[in-house]
């Protein structure tokens, strides 16, 4: 059983209503089934892909050049790069002269996911980085090693060229291996264009991010199209930025927003997160004569009875039913629905909502000024 299929509190009904966008490509779907499984709507649309080398060729010629340097310190970042890099030394042959330099050398790991990549290639590690960041990891190696050393480092998809500079700077000799890449999806590919249409139109109650290339890259397809504001906007007030870890929120945080993440920083606790915030936010509903009204993504709770609605009646009842049982005036709901006030689109929306909600006097008028939840008094 994997680690997210393991998460407590399970419930097939926990995120029905709730709409989440799932950014990651590996591993991807693990999320989405742990989302699906608990009756969320998933929008999967990765903002960037892991690509092995195009080429081994370069890979091959770095292994060849850290086999003769015989470095005394290896630095491994994740545990693909480090298995990829096994699988590319070994089938050129270099597999056993590789495992015998890395032997002598002492190995520190960016994570535990690093930790174990290094060990089912047989090897074993001196320390791991405090938290989990490249930066941290660099940290531990001028804090331990005083003298110059020769480095070997294992990059991922993006090179921090400014921790390897840290290194240079500090008098060590520096290689790399990059075992793969990160990739921007193909031009024919839409599915992060209408991701970004999803959280700017308030179709989407969160976006989960599992690494800080992808969390940038949404940033910058964001601003690429003009919306980057909207977004920004939609993550402030109604989209849940979620992130795996401190490494990933950086970009959000970098950006003026407040990602929520897990103590543990694995998909797992991710999905718990989410979950309890989801449901959190959920829960503060409002006391009315037909019993507490809660509203779940697009599925609203009326006592026992769960209702949903469509993107229309979404639009017309969230921003009344957010307002607590103040009145919303009528020309403000018009301009979400059609962008400038218009009496008949507004009076036929309120009808159909009116209708499926089915809960006579809910929605009520107050005349000449707009709409209102009825909310019962203390």
């Amino acid at each position: 059983m994997t680690e997210i299929a393991a998460v407590p509190g399970f419930r097939p009904d926990q995120l029905h209503g709730f709409r989440i966008g799932v950014t990651n490509d590996r591993r991807s779907t693990d999320l989405i089934d742990a989302f699906e499984r608990r009756g969320a709507q998933v929008m999967h649309a990765p903002t960037i892909h892991m690509v092995n080398a195009a080429d081994d060729d370069p890979v091959i010629a770095d292994t060849h050049t850290i086999i003769e340097a015989q470095p005394e310190l290896l630095l491994a970042t994740t545990a693909y790069g480090i298995r990829r890099w096994f699988e590319v030394a070994d089938a050129s042959g270099l597999g056993d002269a590789l495992l015998a330099a890395l032997a002598r050398a002492d190995i520190l790991v960016r994570g535990p996911k690093a930790r174990g990549g290094v060990r089912a290639a047989g090897l074993d590690d001196a320390g791991m980085s405090d938290e989990e960041t490249t930066a941290s990891l660099v940290d531990r190696v001028l804090e331990r090693y005083e003298s110059a050393l020769t480095i070997a480092v294992q990059v991922h998809g993006q090179t921090d060229e400014a921790q390897l500079e840290r290194l240079r700077s500090a008098g060590h000799r520096v290689l790399t291996v990059a075992p793969y890449r990160w990739q921007a999806p193909d031009a024919a590919d839409w599915r992060v264009q209408r991701l970004i249409e999803a959280a700017c139109s308030d179709q989407l109650d969160c976006i989960t991010f599992t690494s800080a290339p992808a969390a940038e890259a949404l940033l910058d397809a964001a601003d690429e199209h003009g919306r980057r504001d909207e977004l920004l906007d939609a993550f402030t007030d109604n989209v849940i930025p979620a992130v795996v870890g401190p490494v990933t929120a950086a970009p959000l945080i970098a950006a003026g927003l407040r990602p929520i993440q897990p103590e543990r920083f694995r998909m797992g606790a991710l999905v718990r997160l989410v979950c309890e915030e989801l449901e959190s936010r959920a829960a503060h509903g409002l006391p009315t004569a037909h019993g507490d009204l809660q509203l779940r993504g697009t599925v609203v709770r009326i006592g026992e009875r769960a209702v949903p609605l469509t993107p229309a009646q979404l639009a017309v009842f969230r921003p009344i039913f957010r307002a607590g049982g103040a009145v919303v005036p009528r020309d403000r709901l018009s301009r979400i629905l059609v962008g400038a006030p218009d009496d008949h689109v507004l009076d036929m929306a309120l009808s159909r909502l009116r209708s499926v909600l089915d809960a006579p006097g809910l929605v009520s008028t107050v005349v000449k000024r707009g709409y209102r939840i009825n909310v019962l008094d203390d």
